[in-house]
């Protein structure tokens, strides 16, 4: 027998395999069909998936319960992966994507979804979610009431569009048509129990909802491998050992940076550049010395704390926030003490956000003493606060230079309250609060929203004026480990040359080796005119534009609230008068770039 005949008789389906086959195919629907399609021709190539796929045609399969997530900082991934994971614990077929994976036409295939989503600054969507964000409100969203979905919205209280992000997309999905499993949950900062609390009873309406249908239906299952991590999180953070707390602003400096450096040792714990590190801290000893006095209340006193039992004193070191108010907070202490000046910033929500915004827990409570007759217990007090979360700070560091540490840039927030210094919790804890050798709790938060660019050969541009200079720091470690042959472009400013240039000696060296091309500088009190960032980037606009139109990909860093938003709008100005393109087309450039994932922002 020839070989070509033999080849092809052993490809070829008999009569009866090939009659079995359509069968099992026949009730597929068109959307199973293709993924069908797909897999048999990566088996016929002898590839592999990357997810672990099984095709399975008996009636008792279930289908696949789609969980989306928006997320800037990390918070709406971690949410999204535990509730995953619980769902995958219950016998769901779950698929777990950042919205960023996703092309926002496919949502129309999605039949159970859940979303978890977070806001980014003023009620933004997190950079991952813009896409999927801006086509489900236009015109070319399609109808979507085949679907199921809940949503669980991550926010900050302290914030006028509170989790606005995730208000949109209820809203967005109720207009095209689509079924609430159960109602939107809103959570602030401490998020924690109300997203255990939506998971456990979302999980369980939409596990009896694809069991039923799954009974009656055929269906293509596809799983995702689920990756290892390590086991240190957020909630098991790993003890680490501070090894350099070191101020690197001059000795007349208005203000106090740190360098610090923390030892990963055999944690197992990995990262990338433009990764953020997660650090938990103890408040201030006499900060809680302060508050139990004005209160008037027994430090050993016991207070209950979810499921433990701790005194007075403990609870406010290690578990309620004091270093920064909530307006529940405020709320509550104006009902309790019945002060003038407090009640009626209860009418004026703009008001409120700003004076809890700019007053610690014992000042407020300094600013209207409660009457003698007016009782108050540590239960009470504590039941009133929020949890202490874990502050992200953007890691200065590459593991290709310092292997088993993590290197931050700390600036320490302090004002004058009075008499009093204040200072913020987890940059108080780390200046002060802990000495070198001393443990620190850390975890990594991922941050795939800050990445550098895949090809080496590609020239970056990186604008981080104050610590915002951290992740630049990781980026240009990273290039020279790798031998990126790519350009680099640093903009940097500050208040002063001689007492605020962070990281001097390095950059100049990068200056002198080649690996950093450029480097433009901002420092605001030199002169008489202040000058920023934005400002050396409207001066340099003729290369700016060169520089993006040959594929450089940009990156922000910093301030959130006046840097980022004045160094957009430099952008777009530079983008439409370089490129000779209207303000609609501009905001499409940058749009564009921001999709390609060659404009992107860690801004706080």
């Amino acid at each position: 027998m020839l070989p070509e005949k033999q080849n092809l008789n052993q490809t070829m389906l008999d009569t009866n395999q090939l009659a079995s086959f359509k069968q099992s195919i026949n009730d597929l629907s068109p959307l199973q069909l293709a993924w069908a399609s797909g897999y048999l021709a990566a088996k016929a190539e002898g590839g592999t998936s990357r997810a672990v796929a099984t095709l399975e045609t008996t009636t008792a399969v279930q289908t696949t319960l789609t969980i989306l997530y928006g997320s800037q900082t990390g918070n709406a991934k971690g949410v999204a992966k535990s509730l995953a994971a619980k769902a995958s614990a219950e016998g769901l077929t779950v698929e777990l994507k950042s919205m960023g994976e996703i092309k926002p036409k496919a949502i129309k295939n999605i039949t159970h979804l859940l979303i978890v989503a977070s806001t980014n600054g003023e009620g933004e969507a997190p950079d991952d979610a813009i896409a999927l964000h801006e086509f489900l409100s236009s015109k070319k969203a399609p109808s979507l009431e085949h679907l199921h979905y809940s949503v669980l919205a991550l926010g900050d209280t302290s914030y006028e569009f509170f989790c606005q992000t995730g208000k949109d997309f209820d809203l967005y999905l109720d207009k095209l048509g689509a079924k609430r499993i159960t109602p939107r949950v809103d959570c602030d900062v401490d998020y924690d129990a109300d997203a255990n609390t939506w998971s456990t009873t979302v999980i369980a309406q939409a596990k009896e909802m694809l069991e039923s249908e799954s009974a009656t239906s055929n269906v293509v299952s596809l799983s995702n491998v689920v990756s290892t991590e390590s086991q240190y999180t957020k909630q098991s953070p790993y003890a680490a050992e501070l090894l350099v707390s070191q101020k690197i602003t001059g000795r007349d400096s208005a203000k106090d940076v740190r360098h610090i450096e923390i030892d990963l040792a055999e944690s197992g714990l990995t990262y990338q550049p433009g990764d953020a590190l997660g650090v938990w801290f103890d408040n201030s000893a006499s900060l809680v010395e302060e508050l139990l006095l004005t209160l008037e209340l027994n430090a050993q006193e016991k207070v209950a704390v979810t499921d433990e039992s701790l005194t007075l004193v403990e609870a406010l070191t290690t578990k309620f926030e004091i270093t920064q108010t909530s307006i529940n907070f405020v709320e509550f202490w104006a009902n309790k003490s019945q002060a003038p000046e407090l009640i009626a910033l209860l009418s004026d929500k703009t008001a409120l956000r700003e004076f809890a915004g700019n007053h610690q827990v014992v000042d407020v409570v300094k600013s209207a003493p409660l009457a003698t007759e007016n009782t108050l217990t540590g239960q009470e007090f504590v039941d009133a606060l929020r949890k202490i979360t874990p502050r992200l700070y953007s890691i200065a560091s590459s593991q290709s230079e310092v292997e088993e540490e993590v290197h931050l840039t700390v600036g320490l927030v302090q004002y004058q309250a009075g008499e009093a210094n204040r200072q913020g919790g987890a940059s108080g804890f780390l200046a002060h609060g802990v000495n070198e050798g001393g443990e620190v709790k850390v975890f990594i938060e991922h941050n795939d929203n800050f990445r550098l660019p895949a090809d080496s050969n590609t020239p970056v541009i990186m604008i981080g004026p104050g610590t915002g200079v951290a992740p630049f720091r990781a980026f240009m470690q990273e290039r020279e480990a790798t031998e990126a042959s790519g350009d680099n472009w640093l903009f940097f400013g500050d208040q002063t040359f001689t007492q605020d240039f962070l990281y001097q000696v390095e950059w100049q060296n990068y200056l002198k080796s080649g690996l950093l091309t450029k480097i433009d500088l901002a420092f605001s009190r030199d002169q008489a005119d202040k000058i920023y960032v934005q400002d050396r980037l409207r001066e340099n606009a003729i290369e700016v534009f060169s520089w993006l139109e040959r594929g450089a990909h940009i990156y922000v860093c910093g301030d959130m609230s006046r840097m980022a938003k004045d160094v957009e709008a430099t952008l777009l100005d530079i983008i439409a008068t370089q490129g000779k393109l209207s303000e609609e087309q501009a905001s499409a450039y940058l749009k564009d770039l921001r999709n390609a994932k060659r404009y992107q922002k860690d801004v706080y």
